[in-house]
């Protein structure tokens, strides 16, 4: 029933096999006192995860932060107790009690590894796949810093990205969307440890997965190992190092484990995703030799992982005294590198007129395109692109390179039509650090982004997103590319910026919250039309929502708008005040930005006793009754969209002046 490899007792065994047996008990009496978790992974895979940290990986518990040390993503997220064990032993500050806390309200253990809650923990994971993206982006923002930052006996960055992954990881589109780009770049640093044991919740991988993994990675242009034996530490460690001897491409080891290693439930499904109770758990200390009480760190491993956090600090040493060198001789490129890694920016020029300064209409993606260059010029570590939809997106910095095989310093990235993998990438390149991240594609394609940009919205992670052909204005392309649900989709995220401007004024503003933003991300919503250069459109725009046009004497009415509607309600305002009624406009680029203004200002800009109360959004109306209100109405779209010029499908679903005058009138 068990494994092949002989196990002895604990004062005869070697205190490698020592430590990764502790890891199996702890993760299995953590899954068993929460009644809940996945003990299957981390006892399997307990041999690899702890000779790559032990051996192979340099990282310092001592500075989580330190800027160079490796990065490892558990793509594989549900077997979060195996990151919780190693995080314990090599001292980054998770205590047995935490460990004890495991899925608990409140605790730094959650089911899942969260970024920013628990130290040492460098992605959120558990939707399979995207740890492989997000190491891809690992991965391309260390090459990009090297390239540009690195000199000759001075490699202040350079490092290795580790990805543990299992079979349900490399079912997943996006692990292939972005393995496809690595391949493609040669990420040498990149290493995908695959803990392939064919096994999923519903049986064998048989059931639904019988590629060759190594011959569809190699012919994505990586180079494949594979270890036959999960617990032959010598053998993982002897491939891990083989791997990162190969500096032309990213490499896959897949290595055969066993789910559930040394219980009863060994290779079965049911080793998963349930505890293994107390027989199981008892068979497998008798399996294994273990005699400690239950959540107990033996002495002698104790007393190895300080020999181990030692020695990453001695790492971290070495490191500090090439980088005093580094500031001697290059003060002014580490003076730019401490800029790049605090995420400094100008905010002068963002405060400027200049930066704002636009002389002709223009659509938003337009002006957008122009303030990604003006940007360029003024921050050397901005870096993204586009989904191949740069020429239409306007995300291309053109006195830039591109990044490429040959070129990492290139700042203009090339995703290709992978959306899902962009979204995950711009993660992984985000967490790393030292770099301001962005992505383009068409609003209707953020359904392919969706699962990893809640996953930046829930690690609040600054990226932002540039999604261009906002609303039926794209016209003849037809409903398949004419978003309608998406900005309800959007602003339903909670910690997203949403920003629709109604200009290119209000375009650097959305900017301005993008670039400013720390703790979450943004999308900028833009149009592919022309829209007028409004003169009352200003800086008021970062507060979410804004009186552009307040009314003559008494207020009956209030236009509210977003993007290119707002120019329409602007002038169906005018119509109105000719025949003496008193309206006023307001732009509401943000709903976000709005919400969090005091209620002082939101009362002033929408003061509660005017129920009158007109909204006009070429999208979904869900979510507009919070602003209308029951005595309110709202010109939107809540079915699919037409074939045909843009300008004609605004007739149609009711985005004109006269007919905003209509739906006015009838609300007087």
């Amino acid at each position: 029933m068990y494994n092949k490899l002989l196990i002895l007792g604990e004062d005869h065994m070697d205190v490698e096999q020592l430590t990764i047996n502790t890891i199996r008990i702890l993760s299995a009496e953590a899954v068993e006192r929460a009644n809940s978790g996945h003990p299957g992974l981390p006892l399997g895979a307990a041999p690899i995860a702890c000779t790559l940290w032990a051996k192979e990986m340099k990282h310092n518990p001592k500075n989580p932060k330190w800027i160079n040390r490796d990065r490892f993503i558990l793509s594989a997220g549900h077997g979060s107790m195996l990151l919780y064990s190693l995080l314990h032993l090599f001292q980054y500050g998770l205590s047995m009690e935490d460990i004890k806390n495991f899925r608990q309200l409140d605790s730094k253990t959650p089911g899942h590894p969260e970024y920013g809650l628990t130290v040492g923990v460098e992605a959120t994971t558990g939707p399979l796949g995207q740890g492989i993206a997000n190491g891809v982006g690992m991965a391309i923002a260390e090459a990009h810093l090297a390239a540009y930052f690195n000199r000759p006996g001075y490699d202040i960055i350079d490092h290795y990205t580790y990805v543990l992954c299992g079979d349900g990881c490399l079912m997943e589109g996006i692990s292939y969307e972005a393995a496809s780009l690595a391949g493609h770049l040669g990420l040498g640093k990149l290493i995908l440890l695959y803990d392939s044991n064919s096994i999923t919740i519903e049986g064998s991988t048989d059931l639904a997965f019988t590629e060759d993994v190594a011959q569809r990675f190699e012919a994505l242009g990586w180079e494949s190992y594979r270890v036959e034996e999960g617990n032959n530490i010598e053998e993982i460690k002897k491939t891990i190092r083989r791997a990162k001897k190969n500096s032309l491409k990213p490499s896959l080891i897949e290595i055969r484990t066993e789910i559930g290693y040394g219980t009863a439930k060994q290779g079965h499904p049911s080793a998963h995703g349930e505890p293994l109770g107390k027989e199981n758990i008892e068979g497998l200390k008798r399996f294994l030799k273990w005699e400690e009480e239950e959540f107990t760190v033996p002495h002698r491993v104790k007393e190895h992982m300080a020999s181990l956090v030692a020695k990453g600090e001695e790492e971290e040493r070495k490191w500090q005294n090439m980088w005093e060198g580094y500031k001697r001789e290059y003060p002014q490129l580490a003076m730019e590198f401490e800029r790049w890694i605090k995420g400094e920016i100008p905010m002068d020029y963002l405060e400027s007129q200049e930066f704002c300064d636009f002389d002709r209409d223009m659509s938003s993606r337009e002006a957008s395109g122009i303030l990604i260059n003006r940007l360029a010029d003024r921050i050397p570590n901005l870096i993204g692109g586009s989904a191949d939809l740069a020429p239409s997106n306007k995300t291309y910095m053109k006195k830039r390179k591109d990044l490429s095989p040959g070129n990492y310093g290139g700042s203009n990235i090339h995703f290709g039509v992978r959306e899902h993998a962009m979204a995950g990438i711009l993660n992984g390149m985000a967490l790393h650090g030292g770099l301001k991240v962005y992505g383009g594609t068409f609003l209707v394609f953020s359904d392919y982004m969706k699962a990893s940009m809640r996953l930046a919205a829930l690690m609040e992670l600054p990226v932002i997103y540039v999604l261009t052909h906002d609303s039926i204005g794209v016209g003849e392309d037809g409903p398949t590319h004419q978003p309608v649900e998406h900005l309800a989709m959007l602003r339903a995220l909670p910690n997203m910026t949403v920003f629709r401007p109604a200009d290119a004024k209000e375009t650097a503003f959305g900017w301005y919250v993008a670039l400013t933003r720390r703790s979450g991300p943004t999308a900028l919503i833009l149009t592919r039309q022309k829209l007028p250069l409004l003169k009352e459109t200003g800086r008021d725009a970062l507060k979410g929502g804004y009186i552009l046009k307040k009314e003559d004497g008494g207020l009956d009415i209030i236009l509210i708008g977003s993007g290119s509607e707002v120019h329409l309600i602007i002038k169906a305002a005018e119509l109105l005040s000719e025949r003496g009624i008193g309206v006023r406009v307001v732009s509401m680029p943000s709903w976000e930005l709005f919400e969090q203004q005091d209620e002082e200002y939101k009362e002033r800009v929408l003061p509660k006793e005017v129920t009158k109360r007109l909204g006009v959004e070429a999208a979904s109306s869900l979510g507009w009754h919070k602003y209308i209100g029951s005595g309110g109405r709202i010109i939107s779209i809540d079915s699919f969209g037409l074939s045909a010029p843009g300008d004609r499908l605004f007739e149609r679903f009711g985005f004109t002046v006269d007919n905003i005058v209509k739906e006015a009138l009838k609300l007087l």
